[in-house]
């Protein structure tokens, strides 16, 4: 029965995705930044389902079943915070900058290398993001259907693919808008159902090991610092939340969105590690990425359950397509069009753009075999971005002393960097690549600037 509701939300995904892409998508235009014409209400729901994918559902609840709700507090706090931080000083400044994607204000400050270089960096890192949202969705697909991981992984893919390749971010927006609203219903009445049948918050969290109990949950507090910092940093400079706030209607809107983020991230991601912890006690020795769809599918009466097992598969496909899509935008606009100078007619872009999603995904796809796990690949691909992209883009907005030489090193050291600790290295010390690769980014920026000669700026969107 419960299969009934996932089946019937993906259809009903790509109905909104067949409607949109006949009625609302005429250009480019209209496929990457949904004609500017996004509603706070929109697009307040579309940055939460962005933020609210694979990384929460099922590495977030890998990294709670393991570690227990004081941990969490690191893991889920760079949303909110970062999301506080673009509210007051970042989102009016992106919103009224010239540029659709990170690279191209990038271009604004630093010049068409920096973008050239940006672009490069945000694909690798974007690649690995929708991998381990292929990843999830194929282990939601097989709790709901018993389908082997793998086909359930190539069924979750081609739903992506085809749903970002027919309607753009404008179809996409509205999934996410209801599938926001159906996965705030579902856990809200899920709660208090599996808090009763424990006997309350008091007793769950008695339940609990006895490392769950603690603030850090077993980590170490530079460990407890390695989960905080990739999703923070990704989030400030996120292409996602650029290109979202490209697609408001006005400023206000935009910065009116940020905040209505900050209050339901906070929100859904508490739900979430009350709902993972009370499944840690319930069904102790399931695999542990798979907490929020064993208890949607064992611990909730049906139709409960159903909602929140379907709500949970539309996150994690609309997350996929969201990164497909500002991918794309990258490759098409700053790569194509920057790096290799290409003339894309304006009557073909729109074609173009549906092609690079089609040719993203596939090597999403292949990506995707050479990690071990989501959470593994959600933090070398947040970390990729936090410690390349990162520095750069907000000195780009908010350091006029930032030079173009600067930039560029600060991007090839973040990204080298990110890739020796993490896959030459693997990882000493347990630490995550951004502890070292953000740091020592940042103060290549600030000292290569200040040891040349002041580059005159052009204001992005200041």
């Amino acid at each position: 029965m419960q299969a009934f509701f996932v089946i019937a939300y993906i259809v009903l995904m790509v109905v909104i995705g067949l409607y949109f892409s006949r009625r609302k998508v005429h250009d480019d235009t209209d496929f990457i930044v949904a004609g500017r014409s996004l509603s706070t209400l929109v697009l307040t729901a579309t940055l939460l389902a962005t933020f609210v994918g694979s990384g929460s559902i099922v590495g977030g609840a890998s990294f709670v079943f393991q570690h227990g709700p004081g941990a969490a507090i690191f893991f889920f706090a760079g949303t909110p915070i970062a999301a506080l931080v673009v509210y007051f000083l970042l989102a009016q400044k992106m919103r009224r900058s010239r540029a659709t994607t990170i690279p191209g204000l990038i271009e604004e400050r630093f010049g068409s290398t920096a973008r050239s270089i940006a672009s490069l960096i945000i694909l690798l890192a974007y690649v690995g993001i929708v991998s381990y949202q292929f990843t999830g969705a194929g282990q939601a697909l097989n709790l709901a259907f018993g389908l082997p991981v793998w086909q359930g992984v190539v069924i979750a893919a081609l739903v992506m693919i085809g749903l970002a390749t027919m309607g753009g971010l404008v179809s996409v927006a509205y999934t996410d808008y209801l599938s926001a609203i159906i996965i705030f219903g579902s856990m809200l009445i899920a709660l208090p159902l599996v808090l009763t049948r424990l006997g309350g918050l008091g007793d769950m969290m008695d339940a609990l090991p006895a490392t769950h109990q603690t603030l850090l949950g077993g980590l170490t507090p530079w460990q407890a610092l390695g989960y905080f910092l990739p999703l923070f940093l990704l989030i400030l400079g996120d292409q996602n939340l650029f290109q979202r706030f490209a697609a408001a209607r006005d400023p206000a809107t935009a910065k009116k969105a940020a905040m209505g983020l900050v209050i339901a991230s906070i929100v859904c991601t508490s739900l979430i590690t009350l709902l993972v912890c009370a499944t840690r006690v319930m069904y102790p020795d399931i695999t542990p990425s798979t907490a929020m769809m064993t208890l949607a599918q064992q611990g909730l009466p049906t139709v409960v359950g159903g909602l929140l097992l379907a709500s949970l598969v539309a996150l994690l496909l609309t997350t996929g397509n969201s990164y497909l899509l500002s991918a794309s935008a990258s490759l098409t606009q700053d790569i194509l069009g920057g790096l290799l100078r290409l003339n894309i007619p304006a009557g073909k872009a729109l074609l173009v753009n549906r092609l690079t999603v089609v040719g993203l995904g596939i090597l999403a796809w292949v990506l995707g075999a050479f990690f071990p796990s989501v959470l593994a690949m959600q933090m070398y691909s947040y970390g990729m971005y936090g410690a390349a992209i990162t520095p750069v883009f907000l000195a780009a907005l908010l350091w006029p002393r930032a030079t173009p030489a600067g930039a560029l090193a600060a991007m090839i050291v973040g990204g080298v960097m990110t890739l020796v600790w993490e896959i030459a290295l693997g990882k000493p010390m347990g630490w995550n690549s951004v502890l070292v690769a953000m740091p020592l980014a940042a103060v290549t920026l600030i000292g290569v600037s200040l040891a040349g000669r002041r580059q005159p700026t052009v204001s992005a969107g200041a």
